[in-house]
């Protein structure tokens, strides 16, 4: 068995910088007090919530059975090697979000269920995420991490603020959360103390403390030191390089080329790459336990994202971006179908890396909580009496995978009684949350 043989929480040390460690054998990184004759402790619970607007196809969300014989409708099939560890809930809803009948109305309290407050003003709700962050995520140098794959939209839509359809977390009820959509700056909140212009790498600046650990640590836990150390210069490497390659996504500007050089550190313009790099960062953010609670808004509701990296089905030899991803949702054609399968392939993808990674005996996913979500169930119909909604993981053994929770025809379907259970898993008991007072038994 092994035991402690550092002190509570270890990070990686340069100047202007701070990595924490990933969970190693050797010794204990969750901040718990050694003892000599105490086995390291098991990792944390995490939370990763992903959100992408629009809904899905009308027919190919759907799942049928349990454990490794679930079928899955087209819309999920990215997801086939995770039906044993997917729980596929059908039926849940907020009523709140029914009385605006519109996108910016269905979003802005996907995470709380509270009332949306119109004419433009701004007030929702407290997110759920945020929520933990306030009490769970204080164990953290970064309470929580939220990321956007595409640019807030500040207008008014149909007498209701857009901001509700760019913002999933909430601060508070009329503060949504700053949504980082740059990845080089998202990973400069996970490892650096200060953030100025020049900085070297983060590795560079470790290098020294993390030659001297890797003397004293296990084989097994060098190989798992280097693999990591190995991941994050990966991530430098492509955020230095974002930018420079794809076609530009969403809106697009009047002139063909930028009439200034474009900054080192920006958004990447291929929008695969860019969602890829956000995907990465959770990743690195809970394997650091940097953070343990990350949103990933992966488009806005009513959406202006195109997709040139995806091969049309309708129009032969063309990209999916003859039509942006909000008026392409009201086809329900093939081609939506295969941009509803990329966002899935976005999850499968932090699943497979999450699911990669060993903490003791459980990988990583095992220890988390990966949730997605939508603010309706078909685009085409702006549907909400059923949000589609999914959770990968097993959180640290306390939720289990290969199941299908039915709620179509029960009275008490709310969304946030799903919240309340995901936080009683992460050790958060509040009595209330939104619409409910009660938990899903059956989660």
């Amino acid at each position: 068995m092994n035991q402690h043989h550092f002190s509570r929480r270890f990070f990686l040390r340069g100047v202007g910088v701070s990595m924490a460690l990933p969970w190693l054998e050797s010794f204990n990184v969750w901040g718990d007090e050694p003892h000599i004759t105490k086995p390291a402790s098991e990792a944390p619970v995490r939370l990763a919530v992903l959100f992408s607007g629009n809904g899905f196809h009308s027919k190919q969300w759907w799942a049928k059975g349990e454990g490794r014989e679930m079928e899955l409708g087209k819309a999920l099939a990215p997801l086939s090697d995770f039906r044993e560890k997917l729980l596929f809930v059908r039926g849940l809803y907020h009523e709140e979000a029914r009385k605006g009948n519109i996108h910016s109305s269905q979003t802005g309290n996907i995470l709380s269920g509270a009332p949306i407050a119109s004419g433009g003003e701004i007030r929702s709700g407290t997110s759920f995420d945020q929520l933990l962050a306030q009490t769970y995520g204080r164990s953290t140098k970064v309470p929580s991490l939220v990321l956007g794959c595409e640019h807030s939209n500040p207008s008014v839509h149909k007498n209701y603020s857009m901001l509700y359809s760019s913002h999933i977390s909430w601060n508070s009820p009329t503060t949504p959360t700053p949504l980082e959509l740059y990845p080089a700056l998202a990973f400069d909140r996970l490892f650096k103390d200060e953030v100025a212009p020049g900085d070297k790498s983060v590795l560079d600046a470790v290098l020294a403390d993390a030659q001297d650990l890797r003397r004293r640590i296990s084989t097994t836990d060098q190989r798992k030191l280097d693999e990591y150390l190995d991941s994050v210069r990966d991530v430098e490497t492509r955020i230095e390089n974002a930018g420079n390659r794809g076609e530009v996504q969403g809106w697009r500007p009047t002139l063909e080329k930028p009439n200034m050089n474009r900054p080192a550190d920006g958004i990447p313009q291929d929008i695969a790459e860019h969602m890829r790099l956000m995907s990465d960062i959770l990743v690195l953010g809970f394997q650091t336990d940097t953070t343990r609670i990350t949103t990933l808004k992966l488009n806005n509701d009513h959406s202006a994202l195109r997709f040139p990296n995806l091969a049309s089905v309708e129009q032969p030899q063309h990209g999916i971006d003859y039509m942006i991803h909000h008026l392409l949702s009201h086809s329900d054609g093939e081609d939506w179908l295969k941009v509803n399968q990329f966002f899935m392939e976005q999850v499968a993808y932090i699943a497979h890396r999450l699911d990669s990674i060993q903490e003791g005996s459980r990988t990583l996913l095992d220890n988390t909580m990966l949730m997605h979500c939508s603010s309706m169930m078909a685009g085409a119909k702006h549907d909400n009496d059923q949000l589609p909604v999914i959770v990968l993981g097993g959180a640290g053994g306390r939720l289990q995978g290969g199941r299908i929770l039915d709620y179509m025809d029960k009275p008490e379907r709310q969304l946030c009684r799903l919240f309340l259970s995901m936080m009683d898993k992460m050790d958060v008991h509040p009595e209330t949350f939104g619409d409910a007072n009660t938990m899903l038994e059956e989660v």
